[in-house]
């Protein structure tokens, strides 16, 4: 059973997407447009990066976490990236605030050396795990999740 379970939009990224694929709906228009020749027209290979960027600029569109019995889970966009704490792990729980350098999506910081899984803002909640590293969640609810993550540890 599922104790806590929030969705994160990061809105800056859908928009980045949003835009993106239009800047990609006109390449293909315009390579479709040419004159048939042996160069003209589209390639498959730029066609299938161009899918691999929207694929992962909408996998970082939204940050899921779920409490449940024995874990602390969060999910990015469909699945693909996600990452699961158990709460026995789980020495201390903190609300802090990112530095907007820190950036969003899934990033390793070097000092402190930490772990950070954003999606949008800079509000997120630290979690000290007891062979000492630091993980930072954020989220949109940092009160709701601390009080939902030190209710599930205790």
């Amino acid at each position: 059973m599922t104790t806590y379970r929030h969705t994160q939009i990061g809105y800056l990224t859908l928009s980045i997407t949003l835009v993106v694929l239009v800047f990609f709906a006109w390449l293909q228009v315009t390579a479709r447009a040419e004159p048939p020749s042996y160069d003209s027209g589209t390639n498959f290979a730029i066609t299938a990066i161009m899918a691999l960027i929207l694929f992962i600029l909408a996998s970082f569109s939204t940050l899921t976490v779920f409490i449940d019995e024995q874990f602390l889970k969060i999910r990015f966009g469909w699945g693909i990236f996600r990452k699961k704490f158990p709460l026995s792990d789980i020495a201390t729980v903190k609300k802090v605030k990112n530095h907007w350098y820190y950036g969003w999506g899934i990033r390793l910081w070097f000092w402190p050396k930490m772990w950070i899984f954003n999606v949008s803002g800079f509000d997120a909640i630290e979690l000290t795990m007891k062979n000492g590293k630091i993980y930072r969640i954020g989220t949109d609810e940092s009160e709701k999740l601390e009080t939902a993550i030190k209710q599930a540890i205790s």
